[in-house]
Order: structure tokens, then C-alpha cells, then sequence
């Protein structure tokens, strides 16, 4: 990925960043390019479900390259968390701030941005990958089916409002930079051993709904691809690759 300044592409409104995105990847392009949007029409989260953008909220997506297998290359989720996680620590309480399994961010155990990572080929054999981040800056949806907050709730003493979309995505893409270096340098474990600092829940009672199944055990941490290690009550381990997972504290 090319480590100096990265464009953005700016919209006053559109259906999806990470939409356009992928439009722009099966026409060829590979970036990396930021979009961004003052709204979304159609935003996505995980597992398909709406995220909802409105004015004074960041909506922002990469778009870029690599030479990684797909699984590899998913753990770029884990490197957008952190860098919406330096995002937050500038502006609220550092000891509210924290992740959760894969790639949520929460501030007071309420979610505040979410990640979602798509990718397809390219041909020259390289992998294209939308990044996408989404960050309650300004506001907070309601009706979601989880606690859901905005950094402007919870702002440190002498911080007199959040920052602006065009602020928050220049600190965001800064600071994805430096960990993708810290990534490039160090290897995932780098990556994983900054995710565990931050991580809520890890060493307690989790729930992990798998589609039809759900699965109960403790929380242990993240293994070398960064799945989440469950130990169950037969003292066996599972592996949670994909899923919601609900700690005690937020379930």
C-alpha cells in the first residue's frame, strides 16, 4: 500500500461508501483512494445490516490493493479499529474508550463506529479491499439492537465539540497509516497485541451467536489470524471467526 498522502473523493451524498467502492474495483481501479460522504443513503454494516449516516457523522472507505490471502487481509479490520480508537482518545476519556470483537469501538460500553471489510480480485491477481469505516461523530441512531453513542456525548473535559467529518477522516487516515507500517514491520502480532490492550471483555463470560447456533464460554483472546479463542464449559476451545459476540457487561 503506498505509505504517502492518499486522495479522497468527497460526496455530498451517496448510497454507500464502501458501494462505490466496489463499483470502482470491478471497473479496474485499485486505489488507494479515500471516499467519503456528508450522507449515506444506504449504508452497511456487518452482516448486512443498515448503518445509518446523517450530517456530522464520518462515513469513509478505502479502497486499495494488496497481495494477501483473503484471511490475511481481513485482519485490515483490525488495524481500522485501532485507528478509529487513536481518533477517539483525542477527543473523549481514553479509559471509556475500547474494542470489541472484531472490530466494533465503543465509548462508555456503547458503540460508536463499526468496520466493514469487502474485497474481490483484481486481474493482475492482487486482491482489492473497501475498508470501511463508519464513526458517530456528531450523533447517535436510534433503534438499534445494541447501546449506541457518538463521541459528542463524551467529550474530555476542555474539548468543546467533536471534530468534523473532514478533521476526524484526516486523523483516521493518518493513523491507519502508521499501524499498517507497524503491521508491514512487525507482523500481525504487533497488530493484535494493540488490539488486546484496548479490548473489552476479554477474560469474562461471552456469547457468540453463530447464525442458528449460539455458543457460551469465556473469552480468552485473540488467536495468531486474530479469530476469538472461546473456551467452553468442557474446557474444549472454539474458534470464532465470524459472528456477533455479547460480553456480560454489554450483553
Amino acid at each position: 500500500m503506498n505509505r504517502t498522502a492518499i486522495p479522497v473523493l468527497d460526496f455530498d451524498q451517496i448510497d454507500s461508501t464502501n458501494a462505490e467502492a466496489r463499483r470502482r474495483a470491478e471497473a479496474g481501479e485499485a486505489g488507494p483512494l479515500w471516499i467519503t460522504a456528508g450522507r449515506q443513503t444506504a449504508g452497511r454494516g456487518r452482516r448486512g445490516r443498515a448503518w445509518s449516516t446523517e450530517p456530522g457523522n464520518l462515513a469513509a472507505t478505502l479502497l486499495t490493493a494488496v497481495r494477501r490471502p483473503p484471511a490475511e487481509a481481513a485482519q485490515t479490520a483490525f488495524v481500522a479499529a485501532l485507528a478509529i480508537v487513536d481518533l477517539c482518545d483525542a477527543f473523549a476519556p481514553s479509559s471509556l474508550v475500547s474494542i470489541k470483537w472484531p472490530n466494533d469501538v465503543l465509548i462508555a460500553g456503547a458503540k460508536v463506529a463499526g468496520v466493514l471489510i469487502e474485497s474481490g480480485s483484481l486481474a493482475d491477481g492482487r486482491l482489492w479491499l473497501a475498508v470501511g469505516c463508519g464513526v458517530n461523530l456528531a450523533h447517535a441512531p436510534s433503534g438499534t439492537p445494541y447501546p449506541a453513542t457518538s463521541l459528542a456525548a463524551h467529550l474530555r473535559d476542555g474539548v468543546g465539540a467533536p471534530p468534523c467529518p473532514a478533521e476526524a477522516m484526516g486523523a483516521v487516515a493518518a493513523s491507519f497509516r502508521r499501524w499498517m507500517q507497524a503491521w508491514d514491520q512487525h507482523g500481525f502480532t504487533a497488530i493484535a497485541e494493540a488490539w488486546t490492550a484496548r479490548a473489552g471483555g476479554l477474560g469474562g463470560p461471552c456469547v457468540a451467536r453463530l447464525g442458528t447456533e449460539t455458543v457460551e464460554g469465556v473469552a480468552e483472546g485473540l488467536d495468531v489470524d486474530g479469530a476469538l479463542k472461546l473456551r467452553l464449559r468442557s474446557g474444549d476451545v472454539r474458534r470464532i471467526t465470524a459472528g456477533d459476540v455479547f460480553f456480560e457487561a454489554a450483553a
